[in-house]
């Protein structure tokens, strides 16, 4: 029971959401610091417990955040359980934490009943229909928040939380008929098929299965060295002799994986270049294109092509023609985004589609620089704001540079970045 917690010690936590904190036990106060909020309320906790441990009974916990005051019960073994009735009136922090951006609706973070539903057709002709919408969001999942909520108390997710969501939500969906994504920059080295691999386990890892990276580059295309082999060596040189018995009515889709190699842990099919053979022995004209094409796109609902870097060969043309989205790829480099920004330039003076792909484009803007920071890609990213639909700043990450690219490898901001970046490609699908 609550009344028989002591009132002592007195325990106090602040969390703010740039990822800072204080704990105050008796008068005594520590600052925290973490990656961001939800490791600070983490810490908060696991800190209170070891308190309530030496103590051999539950500790009285009250935490503020930018929303109001939360009174919690922390037990030595870690459990956390209400305290009393939250204090839902904005508490002014040590720091003062903003609670809604310039432009943006605050959102309450308690929601005390449903919302009323609006008048639906059953209702305008005199009868209220037995089937109503969900509205609401389910209570919150993470940092502080997420464990209030699972004491009981209704807590909507912040606004973190609701745009992860929704982006989690947009790479999740099923198109009528395939879709075919084209990652292109004219200059190598800039990031190309790491930005290929990342969108393929983003949309495979939250969509299911059904989704291909091709590696359409004749001039030693890498996505095959720098993501996992399959029980066979084969690569699109293998499959392009078999393209009619795939595509015959008797043809099975377990046919095709004798051709593709599995990602075991991103979900993810990949069909491969041959880098150890001359350009001169692996090019692919239009018709061969548009063949491999049909096979791919009857096999799998989502194709995202890892482009060559010539623009002028007839397999890049063709996989123009073929793309839904484009996406351009470039590091933070000048030299790469001027690339990038002279490939949608040409690209929009070509023909009526490759226009609308300019103009719909995803710029992908990686800090490849470990010295460099991200507000190094974000300048490169709104000088394509002109140029194309969105772009993307994705940080600085060893685990992107040399060696097999795993979604699971990238730290936690990296994973949201390219989360975004997907999301933000769906979009245009």
């Amino acid at each position: 029971m609550t009344q028989d917690v002591p009132s002592t010690p007195v325990v106090t936590a602040i969390v703010r959401s740039d990822a800072t904190g204080e704990l105050t036990v008796d008068g005594t106060t520590q600052e925290l610091r973490a990656a961001d909020s939800a490791q600070v309320s983490e810490d908060i906790l696991s800190r209170v417990a070891t308190i309530a441990g030496e103590l051999g009974h539950p500790v009285r916990l009250t935490t503020v955040d930018d929303q109001g005051s939360w009174p919690l019960i922390v037990h030595p073994d870690g459990n956390v359980e209400s305290g009393g009735d939250p204090i839902l009136t904005p508490v002014p922090l040590t720091t003062p934490v903003p609670i809604q951006e310039a432009g943006q609706t605050a959102v309450p973070i308690y929601e005390p009943g449903p919302a009323p539903t609006a008048r639906t057709e059953a209702q305008r002709n005199g009868r209220a229909s037995f089937l109503r919408e969900e509205t609401r969001p389910n209570p919150a999942s993470r940092g502080l928040r997420g464990v209030i909520a699972k004491t009981g108390i209704r807590v909507k997710p912040s606004r973190k939380e609701l745009a992860e969501r929704a982006d989690i939500h947009a790479v999740s969906q099923h198109w009528p008929g395939p879709r075919t994504i084209a990652v292109v920059n004219g200059k190598g080295g800039a990031n190309k098929t790491p930005t290929t691999a990342m969108l393929s386990a983003v949309f495979a890892r939250n969509g299911g299965s059904g989704v291909l990276a091709w590696d359409n580059n004749e001039t030693r295309g890498t996505l095959g060295w720098r993501t996992e082999q399959g029980p066979h060596t084969s690569t699109v040189q293998s499959l392009l002799p078999n393209v009619d018995a795939l595509l015959s009515p008797g043809a099975r889709a377990a046919d095709l994986s004798q051709f593709v190699h599995h990602q075991t842990g991103d979900k993810y099919d990949v069909l491969r270049s041959n880098p150890t053979m001359l350009a001169t022995e692996q090019r692919i004209a239009s018709a061969d294109f548009d063949r491999l094409h049909a096979v791919v796109t009857k096999y799998f609902r989502l194709v995202i092509v890892d482009s060559g870097n010539d623009e002028s060969a007839e397999r890049w043309l063709r996989m123009i023609d073929h793309t839904d989205q484009l996406v351009i790829a470039t590091t933070a480099l000048g030299e790469h985004a001027e690339a990038g920004a002279l490939l949608l330039e040409a690209l929009s003076h070509r023909d009526e589609h490759s226009a609308q792909l300019a103009t719909n484009a995803v710029v992908i803007v990686s800090q490849s620089e470990k010295s460099g920071n991200l507000s190094t890609a974000r300048a490169v990213a709104g000088g394509f704001e002109p140029l194309a639909r969105a772009a993307i700043p994705v940080p600085f990450d060893a685990a992107m540079h040399g060696g097999k690219l795993r979604y699971d490898d990238l730290a936690k901001p990296t994973r949201r970045a390219w989360l975004r970046a997907a999301a933000a490609v769906a979009e245009g699908l």
